[in-house]
């Protein structure tokens, strides 16, 4: 049976996916002017630690609790990952901060601002398990002290802090993917919709004065 005049399910997909992110949007050659502002930067640092963390979970997780406790290039890798994460939230809660603060929800991007704080909670989880994963006292320190909180909430019956196997699998695989799924879909988000502007200028209460002593004019208002 000949299909010519009949467009199949993947060519349907695929102009689809075109209208909805065409590549002109989904990797431009250019952005506004405002984004050379130094709080535009925050994401982009947070998608990087995200990297190097995954590439420095990646090798000890191979390697081992043995390697990364006992020798020194194992102390090396591990000290890269906690710094990585260190630097992944203290770079996504000044983001969060910036965009809260510049309304990011506006113009359509609720579900930009959702996915954001969505990753934002999973990686809290992420970093819990990692915790407990260490293989230490710390590690046994906090999931005892963790247990008892989460059992009063009735998680502990899915969620079995002192459980090595199930919070190692979590923090090296299911969370991690979850985290990586996520933001992948603010980041196409953010493609689609565009990168949030400045407030202007009237919703900041800025105003401008023609002279010492002169009213407060609204810098927006044209001069007389």
């Amino acid at each position: 049976m000949s299909t010519a005049g009949k467009q199949s399910w993947t060519g349907r997909l695929r102009e689809a996916g075109v209208r909805a992110m065409p590549p002109e949007r989904l990797l431009p050659d250019g952005q506004p002017a405002y984004m050379s502002s130094w709080i535009y930067m925050f994401g982009a640092l947070t998608i990087a630690a995200l990297v190097v963390i995954i590439l420095s979970g990646t090798i000890l997780g191979l390697k081992g609790p043995a390697w990364w406790h006992y020798t020194g290039v194992g102390h090396f890798f591990n000290s890269i990952h906690l710094w990585s994460v260190e630097l992944f939230f203290f770079s996504m809660v000044i983001h969060l901060w910036g965009k809260f603060f510049m309304a990011a929800w506006r113009g359509g991007r609720s579900r930009v601002w959702i996915s954001g704080s969505i990753t934002f909670l999973t990686s809290i989880a992420a970093a819990f398990t990692g915790y407990v994963s260490q293989q230490n006292f710390d590690s046994q320190w906090i999931a005892t002290q963790a247990k008892d909180g989460l059992n009063s909430t009735g998680i502990g019956a899915f969620f079995n802090v002192l459980n090595f196997g199930q919070m190692y699998t979590y923090h090296v695989l299911l969370l991690p993917v979850a985290v990586i799924g996520l933001v992948s879909a603010h980041i196409l988000l953010v493609r689609r919709h565009g990168i949030v502007p400045p407030l202007p200028l009237p919703e900041l209460g800025v105003h401008a004065r023609s002279g010492a002593g002169a009213p407060a004019v609204d810098a927006a208002e044209p001069a007389a």
